[in-house]
């Protein structure tokens, strides 16, 4: 069985590009890699199943992180 991912995304110049409204365990499911910069950034509850449903944006607000520089960082 295959499971779609629901999440926000664009695609600029062949690359998936995140956004901020991309839920925490939609990016952890498509882009595993991108853990360490959370975590980096002060987010260590990346295993709380309230974090998978939350979007970037909101986990940078609950956090303090400016969501646009963590966006610049998971997209680069």
């Amino acid at each position: 069985m295959i499971k779609e991912f629901c999440f926000s995304n664009i695609i600029l110049g062949g690359i998936r590009m995140i956004e901020k409204t991309t839920k925490i365990g939609d990016l952890l499911k498509i882009a595993p890699e991108k853990a360490s910069i959370l975590l980096d950034a002060g987010m260590h509850c990346l295993g709380c199943p309230a974090s998978q449903e939350e979007t970037i944006e909101e986990a940078c607000e609950v956090h303090g992180i400016d969501v646009d520089e963590l966006m610049e960082k998971i997209n680069s």
